[in-house]
């Protein structure tokens, strides 16, 4: 393929990749029209992109447009260490909402935030929270804060560095006072999160280690409680961090 050829090619697949983006769980259909408005394309454009999508799978028609396609699915659990993670974990994410009652979350980390990659949603918790494939901020969850405690110097610099989003009026923006946290995380390798990414919600999360020692995610419940109650989780949590990394071959060290 020439030079001319390849950039064409790449750009049209960046487009592509633009039009994919457009979806959220808020809006799961959208019309052609509207996807080359928010664009900018040219509507033959992003006709010809959205046929191209809808040939290879990526989007399927709906009944007043298109959207996201099972292919994107499929090709989401080909991931290798997201994976193997999740199939470990599914077990363990049963287990503690059979026994707290809570709905459980397991997450791993995408740049500066964490993307939820499983959930066991508890019958008993009414206020809607976070989804699978949903994202958050790391700074401001207790599954974010259990991953950073145990990241390198450099990438929790980098995120503490900010922007730091306030998403409630609880959000803990201080740098400072974040990397106390930290160090307590560190300690008690438990993390909370009291209606900082929330109202009305408590999260206590501990980390995922990988046979080479390395965080790779972590495991946690949710809930609408006190703090105290809240805290009575962590027992229990962390045994199942703790299982979870030994199904993974961490050292029984770390």
């Amino acid at each position: 393929m020439s030079s001319p050829d390849r950039r064409e090619a790449e750009s049209s697949l960046t487009r592509g990749l633009t039009l994919l983006e457009l979806f959220s769980p808020d809006e799961s259909e959208l019309s052609i029209s509207e996807m080359a408005r928010r664009t900018g394309m040219p509507k033959s454009t992003t006709h010809r992109l959205v046929g191209d999508l809808l040939a290879w799978g990526a989007l399927e028609k709906g009944r007043n447009g298109v959207r996201l396609g099972v292919r994107l699915f499929e090709l989401g659990h080909l991931v290798p260490d997201h994976a193997r993670l999740r199939e470990l974990a599914i077990p363990f994410a049963h287990s503690l909402n059979e026994i707290t009652h809570l709905t459980s979350n397991l997450a791993v980390r995408e740049g500066s935030e964490i993307i939820y990659i499983e959930k066991i949603n508890s019958r008993d918790l009414k206020v809607p929270h976070s989804r699978v494939g949903g994202r958050l901020p790391m700074h401001c969850t207790a599954l974010g804060k259990a991953i950073l405690a145990y990241s390198s110097t450099a990438f929790v610099d980098s995120v503490l560095e900010g922007p730091l989003t306030r998403l409630t009026p609880k959000t803990l923006t201080d740098p400072d006072a974040l990397r106390r946290e930290l160090v307590g995380v560190r300690n008690s390798r438990v993390a909370y999160d009291f209606e900082e990414s929330q109202l009305g919600l408590f999260c206590v999360a501990a980390p995922i280690f990988a046979r080479t020692g390395r965080v790779v995610g972590a495991l946690s419940v949710t809930g609408a409680t006190s703090r105290s109650q809240a805290r009575s989780f962590s027992g229990v949590v962390l045994a199942s961090s703790r299982a979870l990394s030994h199904a993974l071959g961490a050292p029984s060290l770390v």
